[in-house]
C-alpha cells in the first residue's frame, strides 16, 4: 500500500473568501501579526499498488479527472512513508 498526499490550492489571483474570511477573524480576535491567509484542502488517499511511481500517476489522473479544477487550482502530490 502507498499513501499519496494532495494537496489542492486556488491559484495566484483567484479570490479566496475562506481565508479572507479566517484572516479577517483572527484580526478581530487580536492576532496582529497575520498578513494573509490562503485555505488548502488536502486530501491523504491509501492506494493498493506498492510502487510509487504508479500510485503518483495515479494521483494525477485523480486530480485531473475530480478533485482539481485546472482553471482555479494548483495542485501538488507527495507519497507518505
Amino acid at each position: 500500500m502507498v499513501r499519496v498526499r494532495v494537496e489542492i490550492r486556488l491559484k495566484k489571483g483567484v479570490a479566496d473568501p475562506e481565508g479572507d474570511n479566517v484572516h479577517k477573524a483572527l484580526t478581530l480576535l487580536g492576532f496582529r501579526g497575520v498578513r494573509g491567509v490562503q485555505s488548502t484542502k488536502v486530501f491523504r488517499i491509501d492506494l493498493g499498488t506498492k510502487e510509487a511511481a504508479a500510485a503518483k500517476e495515479e494521483a494525477e489522473e485523480m486530480c485531473r479527472r475530480l478533485l482539481a479544477n485546472p482553471v482555479i487550482h494548483d495542485y501538488a502530490i507527495s507519497i507518505e512513508k
